[in-house]
């Protein structure tokens, strides 16, 4: 079934086994699905509201991913097919990270801060882009989840756990309540 902006698609929540697998890549029989898949992820992350979102994260194991980080509240869309890392600085850098598939749960994560990510554009066109900053750090998110990692891996087992149990409560709370 291919996703219209029109149908919009349900975000998966954390531990849905969905989000710990690894999407596959984007191949020319896919054109169409992603065609149709790429508006309705954007009016998903636009409702949530969030500033990325990766096709795994509304149960399409396809290597998709988003952003936009709205700079001077103006719309500045990403859309990313088969993205990969090609190259990362030294330096590190610490951003609070949150997830639409967490929601409410936030962490310190340190990633590295400057990247440079190789990617199809929704015309097909082979792109490459330099990030810094919350760019670098939503982009390396996004990828992550391409390959079924959330951000609370990246965290101590302590602090992952107390995320994942806190989110746990949380949901049974909203469904009983």
């Amino acid at each position: 079934m291919s996703a219209t902006a029109e149908q919009m698609l349900d975000i998966l929540i954390a531990p849905n086994q969905a989000l710990r697998s690894r999407a596959r890549p984007v191949g020319p029989a896919d054109a169409d699905a992603v065609r149709d898949l790429l508006p309705a992820m954007f009016a998903a992350m636009y409702k949530a509201p969030g500033i990325g979102l990766a096709a795994p994260q509304v149960g399409r194991l396809l290597r998709v991913a988003i952003a936009d980080l709205m700079p001077n509240d103006q719309p500045a869309p990403i859309a990313m097919i088969n993205p990969e890392i090609i190259a990362v600085s030294p330096e590190l850098a610490t951003h609070e990270e949150g997830c639409l598939s967490l929601p409410g749960q936030y962490a310190d994560v340190t990633r590295p801060a400057r990247v440079r990510v190789r990617f199809q554009d929704p015309t097909g066109a082979r792109t490459e882009l330099d990030a810094d900053g919350l760019l670098a750090a939503c982009l390396q998110h996004e990828i992550d989840h391409l390959d079924g990692v959330l951000f609370v891996d990246h965290l101590t087992i302590l602090k992952r756990n107390m995320i994942m149990r806190r989110l746990a409560k949380e949901q049974r709370a909203k469904r009983t309540g």
